[in-house]
């Protein structure tokens, strides 16, 4: 089998493959027992009529046309394996030759044009220089984790006054399209401030003491009226504020496993220093990835945007075009979010190749384990549903990704905007290795070192 690529575009090419007679025999032998195992001639059994039979009865050219298509997903996925290009849609096969039926000679020829996953020259991305903010975990920080703590064990007390921010309500709602009542509900629970309910509620509902009423204007987000615009008038039956218990040592030993408040505020202050230090990362690891993608020129195929396009607006699972969000601004950010994010996984794919990263079992584990927690899920139950999805190849080389760009955030030179140079190697590493011994860091391969597992 011969076959060429013709580049049409940097990321659209055109295959030429041509098929010989006998490269084409075994599809041919295949295709007489299918046929053998569908007509019926008297005096033979099925499947046992000869090809001469068979010939005479459905014709040669038939059975070169079912031989063709049985064999051409095979031909075609043998000249992607020889030309080593990556497709990234279906293919769009023309054939412009096939054998002679009555002579029994010639090929067959045929071309498929794709788009294809590009072919970049990679940037050097060692020493990339960025700023960052410095760590400052200053006793505002620390009063805050304190107080956040102290509400975990609070109680809701009730207050005879306008409820203000923060408050928690107890409140009836109704709500009227046209003037015509269309839901109602009681006894509701509500935060003023916490945005969670409709439009416009917060505004109505601070100021207002127990059974105050409010009317405001909102648009209607769920239901069967989702959309529509609505009055609703809300009758606060409640006010009441959290109760917060002293900060002393009884509350260190309810709340925590330390015996005095001074031993809890030591350990909310070296959280609080931690929780700055993961922020100094990921502000590290992003923007080393922008410095990464202005160094690198990446086409993006119109195809892969209006896939991801047609998936967000029309799918089942994602939007209808006609509703309300479906505007050329959001468009705009859809396109916008796709053609980076594939400029992205093609670039640090290029540098996982060129690294020569791989991905264990159990870094492929813990990630599974990390993303199933940002869905609530069992962690078995989806790694389950990426299976039967076969999606499993595609968490791997999400898995390799983030070890990529990890690699390029260990090369980098981090420094925050007070000149100080920016220590990630806790960041870096992945949860539970040790950081190795001086004698043997220098010995220690970097890329062994460098999955990215927190983000």
């Amino acid at each position: 089998m011969k076959s060429a690529v013709e580049n049409l575009t940097p990321t659209r090419v055109k295959l030429n493959v041509e098929v010989s007679l006998d490269e084409l025999k075994p599809s041919i032998d295949e295709a007489y027992k299918t046929i053998a195992g569908q007509v019926q001639v008297p005096g033979f059994r099925k499947g046992k009529v000869p090809n001469r039979i068979i010939d005479q009865r459905v014709g040669r050219g038939y059975v070169l046309e079912t031989a063709i298509n049985e064999g051409l997903n095979g031909f075609y996925q043998d000249a992607v394996r020889e030309t080593g290009i990556r497709p990234l849609t279906r293919p769009e096969v023309e054939i412009t030759e096939v054998p002679d039926p009555a002579s029994n000679e010639g090929q067959l020829v045929f071309t498929v044009e794709l788009d294809v996953r590009p072919e970049i020259e990679l940037p050097s991305y060692e020493g990339l220089e960025v700023t960052v903010d410095p760590i400052e975990a200053g006793d505002a920080d620390i009063e805050k984790a304190l107080d956040e703590l102290r509400g975990r064990f609070g109680t809701l007390k009730a207050v005879d006054r306008p409820a203000k921010e923060q408050d928690f309500l107890t409140m009836d709602l109704v709500a009227k399209v046209d003037g015509e009542e269309i839901d109602s509900a009681a006894d509701l629970s509500y935060q003023v401030g916490a945005g969670t309910m409709l439009e416009g509620m917060d505004e109505a509902v601070t100021g207002l003491s127990a059974d105050e009423s409010a009317t405001f204007a909102t648009k209607l987000a769920g239901g069967e009226h989702a959309g529509e615009d609505a009055e609703v008038t809300v009758t606060v039956k409640a006010v009441k504020e959290r109760e917060l218990p002293e900060a002393n040592d009884d509350f260190a030993q309810l709340a925590s496993e330390f015996d005095t408040i001074a031993e809890l505020r030591e350990d909310l202050a070296r959280q609080a220093a931690e929780g700055k230090r993961m922020e100094q990362g990921v502000q590290a690891r992003d923007k080393v990835l922008e410095k990464l993608m202005e160094l690198v020129e990446v086409p993006v195929p119109e195809s892969v945007i209006e896939e991801q396009l047609e998936q967000h607006f029309n799918s089942e699972s994602g939007h209808a075009a006609g509703e309300d969000h479906d505007t050329e601004e959001h468009r705009a950010e859809v396109r916008e979010n796709t053609e980076q994010a594939f400029r992205n996984e093609i670039v640090l794919d290029a540098i996982a190749d060129k690294e020569e990263l791989g991905v264990d079992q159990n870094e492929l584990i813990e990630y599974i384990v990390s993303t199933a927690g940002q869905y609530g899920m069992d962690p078995n139950q989806f790694a389950q549903l990426i299976d039967q999805a076969g999606q499993v190849p595609m968490m791997v080389g999400e898995v390799r990704r983030r070890k990529a760009l990890s690699k390029v955030l260990e090369l980098a030179k981090v420094t925050d905007t007070n000149g100080a140079e920016v220590d990630l190697s806790e960041f870096v590493r992945p949860q539970g290795e040790e950081a190795p011994a001086a004698d043997e860091a220098a010995e220690a391969p970097a890329a062994d070192e460098a999955a990215e597992d927190k983000k």
